[in-house]
């Protein structure tokens, strides 16, 4: 069995990482699930979203029983000395609808990821770096944590800024389908009716995919490094954050 399971919303953030892993198709409570093998890990894409990475947390843990699990994928920016394919490493993430928090130890974790149920835009962000004081936004990681404390597994998180705190995200709501999976043919269609969105939509292409080969460079260093490895589950991030500098300096080349 796996000792890192590895939650993402979307295959496209860690593709780059996952061409030519063992794929594998399990069932977990009636619903379907891709699970990519290799070495000491799995990687499950559940979907964006709270509710789909909630249920893609659940299911891996029922299916791999790993020792540590991690919420990994695309962020968006809050703060300013943030850029498109750091690599953010958080020391807490908090969960936007309630306000509470999941505290990660390690050395070289730093800032405050908070989890938000929508795609943010320029205002939203500013909104909630003022509400949390956090650097960070994404819309899966709370719900992961909040999967791994209820079966008392170790968590962590890792993330990589796909778009910075000063650029507007096009309007995406209305193509997330109730699975969390993007419809990337129907945004297709909307942004080719609308011209003036043709250059953000092309920008944040090129950002995503800047971002998910810096993740991607980023996963392959800790998994080289946990095969090299037989520390407890609670060290596995550790090992991570050791790799971490490395992943950003690399995410800026």
């Amino acid at each position: 069995m796996p000792k890192v399971a590895i939650v993402a919303a979307l295959e496209s953030e860690v593709t780059g990482l996952t061409r030519g892993w063992s794929r594998v198709a399990r069932e977990c409570e009636g619903r379907k699930f891709i699970f990519s093998e290799r070495d000491e890990m799995v990687i499950v894409c559940g979907g964006i979203g709270e509710q789909a990475a909630r249920r893609a947390a659940e299911a891996v843990i029922a299916l791999y029983h790993p020792a540590l699990v991690q919420s990994v994928g695309f962020a968006g920016a809050l703060d300013a000395s943030l850029s498109v394919g750091d690599i953010f490493m958080p020391s807490v993430v908090i969960d936007g609808r309630d306000g509470s928090r999941v505290e990660i130890d390690g050395r070289n974790k730093k800032g405050s990821l908070v989890t938000f149920m929508a795609v943010a835009g320029i205002a939203q962000k500013a909104n909630l770096a003022q509400a949390y004081g956090a650097q960070a936004v994404d819309m899966e990681a709370s719900a992961v944590a909040a999967a791994t404390r209820a079966h008392g597994i170790p968590f962590d998180a890792a993330k990589v800024i796909s778009d910075a705190y000063d650029f507007e995200m096009p309007a995406m709501a209305n193509f997330i389908d109730p699975q969390g999976r993007f419809l990337t043919a129907s945004f297709a269609l909307f942004v080719a009716l609308r011209p003036w969105l043709w250059a953000r939509v092309a920008q944040l292409a090129i950002n995503s995919r800047k971002a998910a080969r810096a993740l991607a460079a980023h996963l392959e260093r800790f998994r080289q490094e946990l095969n090299q490895t037989s520390v407890p589950a609670a060290e596995f991030s550790e090992a991570q954050a050791a790799v971490s500098s490395a992943s950003r300096a690399g995410g800026r080349e």
